[in-house]
């Protein structure tokens, strides 16, 4: 166990190299072509139930917590100490990194800031439905970026699942639609960027710099918290907040928020590694889910009524799931079979 960070150099495109011998020189470096689908699964089985046990935890004890920036900032300041504690305790080490390489660091996490903005701005401008609606074609983009910028191929099949996915969750959250010409342009913004976000994720874990989940974590969440902090003064939050608890937060409320802040760091941590074994567009599909997991708890728990196509809509979406799935292990194993 290490009383301090240590690092570790990193010059080399792990990724671009052609190994003389089956052994790689890094093997903790794995993408989502190496990893098998048990792994696969019980990462995204431990990411559903952190997230879904956030969306219960702000739904019965946090309530009403209308400070998004401050919870934003919440989340990543949670998301650094957390870190920083298993960087003192030897859990990982701290790769030593060029100028330019935390250039690309700092730029990721104005994306990840940028990118809660645009969510935040947009959904003053259209209803939550279309909101969502246009959220669902996070995974058609993600396959785009990934077959236009990387070159990657995939089934037919792949794309064809994507379509009840889709139009699942459209009919899942069908209800008001309504927008304005600007609302509708930073809603299709927010979706590029969530796509980009979740794509740079990924490529930073098994690119060029090939870092760790919690390093990755470590160094991109003290730059969001403080950009997110800046946020908070800006739009009056942190004024806000300082008005409604003018003698300081409560006990009780500094407990609740350091609970909603341990399993924000649970569900980060969660996030990244499961992206870094599974891959960007089934971390965009995992969203879609997602919106329908979330109808489905409001139901369960808070008596939620839907209609008849939000439930269809459900079924629909979540066979698409299915159906990709079936497709994405099917690629896999003829690809290893070769």
């Amino acid at each position: 166990m290490s009383s301090s960070p240590t690092f570790k150099d990193k010059d080399e495109d792990l990724e671009a190299q052609v190994p003389l011998n089956p052994q790689p020189s890094n093997p903790t470096v794995r993408t989502e072509q190496e990893v098998s689908g048990t792994t696969k699964l019980l990462y995204l089985a431990v990411y559903f139930l952190c997230n879904i046990s956030l969306t219960i935890y702000n739904k019965l004890i946090l309530g009403k917590f209308s400070y998004p920036w401050l919870l934003t900032a919440l989340h990543a300041g949670s998301a650094s100490i957390g870190c920083y504690i298993l960087l003192l305790q030897g859990r990982f080490t701290l790769t030593k990194l060029s100028l330019q390489q935390n250039i690309v660091l700092f730029l990721f996490s104005i994306l990840f800031t940028v990118n809660i903005a645009t969510s935040n701005v947009s959904l003053a401008m259209v209803s939550i439905p279309f909101h969502q609606i246009m959220r669902s074609t996070c995974p058609f983009f993600a396959v785009l970026i990934y077959r236009f910028r990387y070159g990657r191929s995939y089934p037919r099949d792949t794309y064809l699942s994507l379509i009840p996915l889709i139009l699942g969750v459209g009919l899942a959250t069908y209800g008001d639609y309504y927008f304005t010409a600007a609302g509708f342009l930073l809603t299709f913004l927010g979706v590029i960027l969530a796509v980009v976000k979740t794509v740079a994720t990924n490529r930073i874990m098994t690119g060029a710099l090939a870092l760790s989940p919690l390093e990755t974590l470590l160094r991109m969440s003290p730059l969001a918290c403080a950009q997110a902090l800046v946020c908070a003064i800006a739009s009056g939050e942190l004024a806000g907040f300082k008005e409604q608890n003018p003698e300081g937060p409560s006990g009780a409320l500094i407990l609740t928020l350091a609970g909603n802040g341990l399993l924000a760091f649970c569900l980060n941590y969660s996030s990244f590694s499961t992206n870094k074994v599974a891959g960007a567009v089934t971390m965009t599909v995992c969203g879609n889910i997602k919106q329908c997991l979330t109808i489905l708890l409001g139901i369960v728990l808070f008596g939620v009524k839907v209609g008849f196509l939000n439930g269809l809509g459900m079924v629909i979406a979540l066979a698409g799931a299915a159906w990709y799935s079936v497709v994405e292990l099917r690629s896999k194993t003829q690809k290893g079979g070769r």
